[in-house]
């Protein structure tokens, strides 16, 4: 009896463990779409790469639910931004490929090392991977669906980049000088104001880490989390 006491005890808590993680990452989703609709333009930059800071939320839910979460946080943002696309969907499908792949670096480091420095060093590293990634990606995707899907052509991205930034004349200077240089300062501007707000948060995100797993596999409160 007290087998079966025990085994349905341990399935509420892994249904409600789950039913926190659910609820915890729709709201950090809507907080990420809200952000996203608060987009500006960056100086010398394309004039369709917008800056914003929705992977702020979403990488606070990569630290406090686990990579793969992040990655549905990403993928919802997105999907609820849909509707407002200018794109035909473009842009929100390329936000979702490179987001994934900062939060989900992010995500795997921290979990090796949950402290302030771990997380210093997870978005660090996870800015340069984006950035790396995003230079091939923009290249042989990116570029050539704008041109297949929205009839804007290379060339016409270089021009009108070039009336804002004369050091891109070709494709591969648009991705130096216009992709690389947004890439890096949305990351490294993420890493910045997750940083200042990380250690009034810790105690949310370790809480908030501990009450989305089941008893049995949650993970002991690391004393060093805000140092």
């Amino acid at each position: 009896m007290s087998q079966n006491s025990n085994t349905t005890n341990g399935s509420r808590s892994k249904s409600l463990a789950m039913t926190r993680r659910i609820t915890a990452s729709a709201i950090l989703a809507a907080m990420a779409v809200v952000l996203m609709y608060l987009e500006v333009s960056l100086p010398f930059m394309p004039p369709f790469l917008k800056f914003d800071f929705s992977e702020i939320p979403v990488l606070v839910g990569a630290f406090a639910l686990g990579p793969i979460e992040g990655m549905i946080i990403e993928l919802l943002k997105n999907l609820i931004h849909l509707p407002a696309t200018g794109t035909q969907g473009i842009g929100e499908l390329s936000n979702f490929i490179t987001g994934s792949i900062f939060v989900m670096t992010a995500g795997f480091c921290y979990k090796r090392n949950t402290t302030r420095k771990g997380a210093v060093i997870s978005m660090l590293l996870a800015t340069a991977v984006l950035t790396l990634f995003a230079i091939p990606f923009n290249y042989f995707f990116t570029l050539p669906i704008y041109g297949s899907v929205l009839g804007v052509p290379t060339e016409a991205i270089i021009g009108m980049t070039n009336a804002v930034n004369p050091l891109v004349k070709s494709k591969m200077s648009l991705i130096m000088w216009g992709f690389v240089p947004f890439n890096l300062f949305k990351g490294l501007v993420v890493c910045f104001i997750t940083f200042w707000i990380y250690k009034p948060i810790s105690k949310l995100i370790r809480w908030t880490s501990s009450k989305t797993k089941a008893p049995a596999t949650a993970p002991a409160t690391d004393k060093n989390e805000t140092k």
